[in-house]
């Protein structure tokens, strides 16, 4: 006789789901993607990902994928983000050097 699935709860998916964007910085995944990777019906799935996205966990980006809210603002302007900016940095101590007042001559 074979063995049934082991029964899940719904906040263990939930738990697994919010694992898996911790895990993974960057993550984005589509609905039917989420689907396939937990072996959700698409009821469930479409359920699970609102309910993440209500609690500011997950957002839904413009192409459709689901992103981690806090992995940074979207470049896409989901969200009413900005764009982030990389910070541009010099040699390292060359503000330091810069700083120093001269010494005098003679001294």
């Amino acid at each position: 006789m074979a063995e049934s699935p082991p029964i899940i709860s719904r906040d263990q998916i939930v738990r697994r789901i919010r694992g898996e964007y911790l895990e993974m910085p960057g993550l984005r995944l589509t609905r039917a993607q989420a689907q396939r990777l937990w072996g959700l019906d698409e009821q469930t799935c479409v359920q699970l990902l609102d309910s993440l996205t209500e609690d500011r966990f997950l957002l839904r980006r413009i192409d459709g994928t689901y992103a981690r809210l806090t992995d940074g603002a979207p470049t896409d302007g989901a969200g009413g983000f900005p764009p982030l900016r990389m910070a541009k940095a010099g040699p390292a101590g060359a503000d330091a050097l810069r700083a120093r007042p001269a010494a005098s001559p003679g001294k």
